[in-house]
């Protein structure tokens, strides 16, 4: 391998297109053509003597995953100046994200460990927000909020919707049982979250019925997973957020049919803060992963 420090312009083109596997989509990122991309990239594999992505897919070989931590290091070292927290010092980015809690245990946590493998530089601190009532940490760096998606203030991208459906637990099936249709819910006791109202349930299925006011009440969908799973009640759930208890049959669906969720998942960022690469790259994978 050659010890001349390869110019950054071929660099900065790598780590782009490491992040962003589209040669259009990091020619418009650089500012430069489709062309010049893959000279940059062809330019930095004949200086170091090494094959950097393998497949037309732009993932990386061993060699090219091993070099793009060293060239974000490198390029993370330089963003920084004298002044700037005092010294030079190059280390882990940090990354700071709030997460309503049941989107986290359900669909982060279970997909985090690609994250962190893809990107071993990136240090990720999560944090709790409240679904609907946008209480977050002030100085998270993007969040994952549920709701309509109107964030005036906030630049957004929606990144999971989901259907609702009523479940409970099999004991509760036994007792109350059996649900043939939507009207044995009318002697029932229904569990209540205003991030997803009855209401809109009982319209899909031709019901006038008023949206419940009596009964336990909660702001998490976990809780109301959870409850439903001790027999309290039948919970309106999103599908993919229950997977957990689905999958481990401590909820059950009562029907075979659901409807869409008027509320659904979005990333937010303040203006700019894609302009750090590893608040884009968190965006990126996430949507990607959550697909």
């Amino acid at each position: 391998m050659s010890s001349r420090i390869p110019p950054i312009q071929c660099l900065l083109t790598f780590e782009a297109l490491a992040r962003l596997r589209s040669v259009t989509l990091t020619a418009e990122e650089l500012f430069v053509t489709p062309s010049a991309v893959s000279h940059r990239v062809k330019q930095l594999e004949q200086l170091l003597g090494a094959k950097l992505f393998g497949r037309a897919d732009f993932s990386l070989t061993s060699e090219g995953n091993e070099y793009l931590t060293h060239v974000r290091l490198g390029l993370a070292s330089l963003e920084r100046f004298p002044g700037q927290d005092g010294l030079i010092s190059p280390g882990k980015r940090k990354l700071r994200v709030a997460v309503t809690p049941t989107f986290a245990r359900s669909i982060l946590m279970p997909r985090l460990r690609q994250f962190t493998e893809a990107y071993p530089e990136i240090d990720l601190t999560l944090q709790v927000t409240i679904p609907l009532l946008d209480v977050v940490a002030e100085d998270a760096d993007v969040t994952v909020r549920f709701g309509s998606g109107r964030y005036s203030d906030l630049e957004h991208v929606c990144i999971l919707k989901d259907e609702v459906t009523p479940v409970a637990s099999p004991s509760f099936v036994r007792e109350f049982g059996p649900f043939d249709n939507p009207d044995n819910l009318k002697e029932i006791t229904l569990l209540r979250s205003p991030l997803e109202p009855w209401r809109t349930w009982f319209a899909a299925n031709e019901l006038d019925w008023p949206e419940p006011m009596d009964g336990s009440c909660m702001n998490d969908v976990g809780l109301v997973c959870e409850a439903a799973a001790q027999g309290l009640g039948v919970g309106l759930v999103r599908l993919k957020l229950a997977a957990p208890w689905l999958d481990n049959g401590s909820l059950v669906r009562l029907f075979d049919s659901q409807i869409p969720s008027p509320h659904a998942h979005y990333l937010c960022w303040r203006t700019g803060t894609m302009d750090r690469w590893e608040c884009a790259a968190f965006a990126q994978w996430l949507e990607q992963a959550v697909r």
